[in-house]
């Protein structure tokens, strides 16, 4: 097979970050469907509390757009998000590493969630109404992701014993969930899986090239060296209030240089001069 096909015909390693997430929904899961079935009252006011509900959002329950992914009551999704995030998680995370993967899901759960929500504030409550629940938005964003970093390489994916292009796997999604957000008439469900997509693209042109490497790298040390210009001007005021205290005259340029007076420029003192 060549190095370039991803094969879903055998399991991934079940290792990791992917691990993790699924492990904690697997167990926050079973807890809501023993309160659903015991203890309704309780069960309902955990998915209150974890839903991502734009009503609920407004009142500052800004928890809502990390839990929501933790959030299933249909078995079915469930399984299908978690696959998702199975199959291709661990291929993104081998090539993108455990820190920045959490990044990717947390990140795109985040960014689809608060999409979603701006659209719900529309006048009329027609766009983006109801409710969103489960890691689909994160599930879509690691596709897209896995689609960027591995562009031209077809999955074979089980029990389809063929070879399909990632892109045709994507566009596919992405047709499928908009049929669904039409038959909805515009549900917040189906807008948050959708705008999974789109966040995975942002996440990897903002942190998963390499020129956004260079640009945030620039970022960071242009930050760093204006911090210590500033420092350095600032002490050299310091130091010009405390010689006026002691009735001497000692001036420093813009950038914090040292500028000796006339008399030592004349003995061979440099322009800016440096201080003992």
């Amino acid at each position: 097979m060549p190095r370039n096909v991803y094969s879903g015909m055998g399991f991934p390693p079940f290792r990791g970050a992917v691990r993790q997430i699924i492990l904690a929904s697997v167990a926050i899961y079973v807890v809501i469907l023993l309160l659903v079935s015991f203890a309704p009252a309780a069960g309902q006011a955990l998915l209150t509390l974890g839903v991502l509900d734009p009503a609920h959002i407004r009142q500052g329950w800004v928890w809502q757009f990390v839990t929501y992914a933790f959030m299933y009551v249909d078995p079915m999704q469930f399984v299908l998000s978690l696959l998702g995030v199975y199959f291709l998680g661990g291929a993104v995370e081998d090539s993108i590493g455990t820190a920045r993967f959490y990044g990717l899901f947390f990140g795109s759960l985040i960014l689809s969630g608060l999409a979603g929500f701006a659209l719900s504030v529309f006048p009329g409550g027609v766009i983006a109404h109801g409710e969103a629940m489960g890691s689909g938005a994160a599930a879509n964003a690691i596709l897209m992701v896995f689609y960027l970093l591995n562009r031209g390489a077809p999955i074979m994916l089980f029990p389809i014993p063929i070879q399909i292009p990632v892109k045709w796997i994507v566009l596919f999604t992405a047709a499928v969930e908009v049929a669904y957000l039409l038959l909805s008439h515009f549900a917040l469900f189906y807008f948050v899986l959708l705008l999974g997509l789109g966040a995975g693209y942002v996440w990897y042109s903002l942190f998963l090239t390499r020129r956004s490497k260079l640009q945030i790298s620039e970022r960071y040390f242009a930050l760093r060296n204006y911090y210590y210009r500033w420092k350095r001007r600032r002490a050299a005021r310091k130091f010009e209030v405390y010689m006026r205290d002691h009735n001497r005259t000692v001036t420093f340029d813009e950038h914090g240089n040292y500028i000796p007076p006339e008399d030592d420029k004349k003995n061979g003192g440099s322009k800016s001069g440096w201080v003992n």
